[in-house]
């Protein structure tokens, strides 16, 4: 995760986690009316470990609609899916999408052994078991987006720039690949790449940690930084204690989006919108529009709007006595930004 200072870094990241339920006054929030609501959908099991989804289905005529995958924030280290559930309301409430809502690994998860890889390879599988059944949602699998906030924004954007970085092979150290946590029946790793199973039509980046480079470091491995010890954890590397940023600095970067934009002559990227916060002092206007700039810099398409005097984590559900925040005065606007970005590439309106 990238900030001015790792001061700043570790102040945002403990007080994010701080929230309260909050329920709207006058502003159409949830209806439930406009969704049917399939909660927990068990998609995967990693060595035992369930993964579940929420799916909210539109009440429609429409014998299709286009799906949105979200993917929660936390450093990969705490939350879950319910931190996105009043984002996922009303998106359901004010638009015509399928929402996915996904669980996925944390580092501190099955005895805090998990890796950084495992988790993106968490995110793979969840777009492939998307595709291979939205169909029975009313979810179209050939018009799908993907959407994050912080490292859920990571997690999007691994899913744009690097479907082509999966294997069967499961040695990450080695050949830097990654095995889907989820594979559809009777399809190969060759038949996923060739079909373009993984393919998205659009993305949509909420003040992203983009560089996981970067943030080994500013001390995401250690201590200093508050989400170990706010999931119960000691503080490790991401890949186990014999890998770390400077005698493997390939394992870090192939799980950095920053590094991995193609350019548009060799693979052109779905339509993105890269939003953020004006007063985020975690993930920073200035980080995110290095990365719009590295993403130009590949004449690769983005649109880039920042939240006016909104600080880091304005989709959380809830209310953060510590930000200032609350879902009802700050999701909203950026939501319907979110809604028109997604109208326009999916024609829908």
């Amino acid at each position: 995760m990238i900030g001015n200072s790792l001061k700043v870094f570790l102040i945002l990241s403990s007080i994010c986690l701080v929230s309260c339920s909050l329920e709207g006054e006058g502003i159409e929030l949830n209806n439930p009316e406009k969704y049917i609501l399939t909660k927990d959908l068990n998609w995967a099991s990693p060595d035992g470990f369930d993964l579940t989804l929420d799916i909210y289905q539109p009440v429609s005529e429409r014998k299709s609609h286009p799906v949105l995958i979200i993917f929660h924030g936390g450093g990969w280290l705490v939350n879950n899916k319910s931190i996105m559930d009043q984002m996922s309301e009303y998106l359901a409430s004010n638009s015509q999408y399928v929402i996915c809502n996904v669980n996925y690994r944390l580092l501190s998860d099955q005895s805090n052994s998990v890796t950084l890889n495992e988790i993106v390879e968490d995110a793979f599988g969840s777009v492939l078991w998307v595709k291979d059944n939205i169909a029975k949602y009313t979810g179209d699998p050939n018009r799908v987006a993907v959407t994050g906030d912080s490292a859920g924004a990571h997690l999007a954007a691994m899913i744009v720039n690097s479907p082509e970085s999966i294997t069967l092979k499961k040695d990450f150290k080695n050949n830097l690949g990654f095995v889907p946590t989820y594979l559809p029946a009777g399809q190969t790793i060759e038949d996923i790449i060739d079909n373009n199973l993984l393919s998205v039509q659009a993305s949509i980046l909420s003040y992203g940690a983009f560089d996981v480079y970067e943030g080994a470091k500013l001390g995401l491995e250690s201590s200093k930084n508050p989400f170990w010890f706010f999931s119960g954890s000691l503080p490790r590397n991401v890949f186990g204690s014999d890998y770390n940023h400077l005698s493997h600095p390939e394992m870090y970067k192939i799980l950095s989006p920053i590094y991995n934009i193609p350019e548009a002559s060799e693979k052109s990227l779905p339509p993105q919108l890269l939003t953020v916060g004006s007063e985020d002092k975690l993930t920073t206007p200035e980080s995110v529009k290095n990365y719009l700039q590295k993403l130009s810099s590949k004449n690769q398409y983005a649109e880039y709007w920042v939240h006016e005097n909104r600080n880091h984590a304005f989709l959380d559900s809830g209310s953060n006595v510590f930000l200032g925040s609350s879902f009802e005065n700050d999701a909203p606007e950026a939501l319907d930004k979110m809604i028109s970005f997604l109208d326009q590439v999916f024609k829908t309106k």
